[in-house]
């Protein structure tokens, strides 16, 4: 076997582990337009899968109000007016709860809601 033919053989047997450590490619795009009005999230519930690009534009209709995942590390403000839009990765499973974590009134402590990212 020739020294051109072994290093071929090499790289035929390391291209798969190779490819295996490659980093995970997003499954799929999920966009979500969230109303925050009168101390509430609008949507409340959102669902995506594991390994989905998350797009969310936080819409606060009446004073300002944020979007806060602790489990994502987001906290995005929004001001009347002036929506914000913002994209993450889902990529751990579980359930999050979502909140505005602003105290301009009692109402935005109560302002709560989840996001569900299903196992694939």
């Amino acid at each position: 076997m020739t020294l051109t033919s072994r290093r071929y053989l090499l790289a035929l047997l390391f291209v798969p582990t190779l490819l295996s450590a490659a980093p995970r490619q997003p499954e799929g795009r999920r966009e979500f337009t969230v109303d925050a009005k009168k101390y509430r999230f609008e949507p409340a519930r959102m669902e995506v899968d594991e390994g989905d690009i998350v797009r969310i534009t936080l819409v606060a209709a009446d004073i300002p109000h944020s979007f806060t995942i602790d489990g994502y590390r987001i906290a995005k403000r929004g001001e009347p007016g002036k929506p914000v839009t913002f994209e993450f990765l889902a990529d751990h499973a579980g359930t999050f709860k979502f909140y505005c974590n602003l105290t301009i009134d009692d109402g935005c402590r109560r302002m709560a809601g989840e996001l569900v990212v299903k196992k694939r």
